[in-house]
């Protein structure tokens, strides 16, 4: 019986992949118990109407564009440490220290949000870094959708190749899965889903 992967063995993998070619998708990061107890946390956050609708910028000049991005965000507070949430977020930054280790990246915090797309939404092709704020260095999404099928659509669309820019790798949302990658060269957009589709997804930042 082949062992179980270790966070040690799995933080590798993610840093060798970072190094070249600057993205990674890291199946079963998450156990399928922990993704539901994550996504009872999140039903949990939604019936206290702690969601609200995705806006498009940041500061002054953030805004509610649907056509844009359709999804609705909750912010999630980045000291939390208790519930499953605070046990992933905890994971998380094992995963900076280590990173920080070992490709020297200068990753000094993480913000995040639960991102709930009802069935039909999508975000179109975009950058996570805001232009002329370079703090975004590395984005960590964390799908929590159990037994996915390929007819749910809402798959991530990552434009890996700045020589074909119509070129990008198709990721399937599934449950457990961690998708990583540098957050200033990689555009992508998230199609529309059949079913409601959702994540947990934020920044490694660097020291304003």
């Amino acid at each position: 019986m082949t062992p179980p992967t270790t966070d040690a063995a799995r933080f590798t993998q993610i840093a060798d992949a970072l190094a070249d070619p600057g993205w990674c998708v890291t199946a079963d990061f998450l156990s399928g118990p922990e993704v539901q107890s994550i996504r009872a946390a999140a039903a949990a956050l939604e019936a206290q109407g702690a969601f609200a609708p995705a806006g498009v910028g940041r500061g002054r000049d953030l805004l509610v564009r649907a056509a844009v991005r359709s999804d609705r965000v909750c912010w999630l507070d980045p000291a939390a440490r208790d519930g499953a949430i605070g046990a992933y977020l905890a994971r998380l930054e094992d995963l900076r220290q280590a990173l920080n280790r070992d490709l020297t990246l200068g990753l000094f915090s993480f913000e995040g949000h639960l991102a709930s797309y009802p069935p039909g939404a999508c975000y179109r092709r975009h950058l996570d870094q805001f232009r002329g704020v370079e703090l975004r260095t590395l984005t960590a999404i964390l799908y929590l959708n159990p037994d996915w099928q390929p007819a749910d659509g809402g798959t991530l669309r990552l434009y890996t190749d700045p020589d074909r820019p119509d070129h990008y790798e198709t990721i399937a949302p599934h449950g457990g899965t961690l998708v990583t990658f540098l957050s200033a060269r990689f555009e992508h957009e998230v199609m529309a889903a059949a079913r409601e589709r959702l994540s947990l997804t934020g920044w490694f930042k660097r020291r304003g």
